[in-house]
């Protein structure tokens, strides 16, 4: 099995991104390229989980109804709800693969960056050339630098403060746990919509359900910061653009979601009103 997962994953993850570093001479640029690039491959996977969230959404109200309908009669509700998904071409399980795969590739990414970051010399040099392919080994005096912009990609992302024993979570940490929570901002009116209907019926498994994506919507960001203080800060740049490309491709699916009232206060948007 796990020579299945180093060939498939693991292993042209990490010429990719030794490839990557050979061609730009920049860690942190290589990171940001890998990203972006597996964002777009796996677009065709992103895409139609988030059409599946937009037509959740434009259902919610028809669920709440079928749910006060057959408040009582479970069988009745289940056939009425597949009844109904079939019909709008719903389909809630599609949605299950794609995020299955990409946090596969979260995995294998996790241990690519750890094993780069880890660079130490001639025995860096070594390792790597037991892994990579043929026409990407390096060279005995290859020259490996895993700093970007004054950060090293390697260590903690940290800010030590005089006076302070311990340091407190660094740009990258904060940028990429405000991303986040950017992202789970967007998808809130499909978690409102989840929690109204929730609130239909009297079983208090749907209840609980939605109360657990409510507080994921700030949970996500806050693990994102917790996590990121333990964390190198190669991974959290990874993260961030992550992220990033996440809210780009749920703003043309789904539009700004629950960012609409900020910005619409703010002057960037025009009220619907």
């Amino acid at each position: 099995m796990s020579s299945i997962w180093n060939t498939l994953f693991y292993y042209p993850l990490i010429n990719a991104i030794i490839g990557l570093y050979r061609l730009t001479q920049d860690l942190g640029l290589s990171i940001i390229l890998l990203t972006v690039s597996l964002r777009l491959i796996m677009t065709p996977l992103v895409i139609p989980s988030l059409r599946l969230s937009k037509k959740m959404q434009e259902l919610a109200p028809e669920l709440a109804k079928l749910k006060e309908q057959f408040k009582d009669n479970k069988q009745g509700l289940v056939a009425a709800q597949t009844a109904l998904y079939q019909k709008h071409g719903a389909n809630p399980a599609s949605g299950c693969l794609p995020q299955i795969l990409q946090l596969v590739v979260l995995f294998a990414l996790f241990k690519v960056f750890t094993s780069v970051l880890s660079a130490n010399g001639t025995e860096f040099i070594s390792n790597m050339n037991s892994i990579l392919y043929p026409f990407n080994q390096l060279p005995a005096d290859f020259q490996f630098s895993t700093n970007f912009i004054g950060i090293d990609l390697s260590k903690q992302n940290l800010i030590n403060l005089p006076g302070l024993p311990f340091g407190i979570p660094g740009v990258l940490v904060f940028l990429a746990a405000g991303i986040q929570l950017v992202s789970s901002v967007m998808m809130m009116p499909a978690v409102k919509k989840e929690a109204i209907i929730a609130q239909k019926t009297e079983k208090s498994s749907d209840d609980v359900m939605a109360g657990f994506q409510q507080q994921s919507l700030y949970l996500f960001p806050l693990m994102t910061l917790v996590f990121g203080y333990s964390m190198s800060a190669g991974l959290m740049l990874y993260w961030m653009f992550f992220s990033l490309i996440s809210i780009v491709q749920q703003y043309f699916i789904l539009g700004w979601g629950g960012l609409t009232p900020w910005l619409t206060r703010l002057g960037l948007l025009k009220s619907r009103n």
